[in-house]
């Protein structure tokens, strides 16, 4: 059974690298789909690079940008295709999301049918947010 993890993508570039490098480190099995809304800044170019060192990686590209909520409708779309899926995990590539935490929430996942890692409990935390961010839970585009 494969687990996958999910990373919407929208002018990554400086982030996209380096997400995928630590997450496949930490989890040499696990299969990451890249969802990229046909980013002008080249990170579906970097994933597809990346593609030749990491099998497990693919990359769902989408003709324009449409939003978050859509890319996840169509990265299920696709990854339900295959029986073989264990978990899904969504994820951000900006390291809002740390992939250091992803071992232990599969392990979680074990026992539960929904695992939610949050910034908003004991221990959690966001650098580099406005305040206002940080109060209404909202996320700029």
């Amino acid at each position: 059974m494969k687990d996958v993890i999910i990373i919407p993508t929208y002018n990554e570039k400086e982030n996209i690298s380096q997400i995928i490098s630590e997450t496949f480190k930490l989890l040499p099995r696990v299969f990451v789909l890249v969802v990229d809304d046909n980013s002008p800044d080249g990170t579906a170019e970097i994933v597809r690079e990346l593609k030749k060192k990491f099998p497990n990686l693919s990359l769902l590209l989408r003709n324009k940008k449409e939003g978050l909520g859509k890319a996840y409708i169509n990265a299920f779309e696709e990854i339900l295709k295959d029986k073989d899926i264990k978990k899904i995990v969504m994820m951000d590539a900006d390291f809002t999301h740390n992939p250091a935490y992803l071992s232990e929430m599969l392990k979680v996942a074990d026992n539960f049918n929904v695992v939610i890692g949050s910034r908003h409990v004991k221990g959690g935390k966001t650098e580099g947010w406005e305040l206002f961010r940080l109060h209404l839970g909202i996320q700029r585009d």
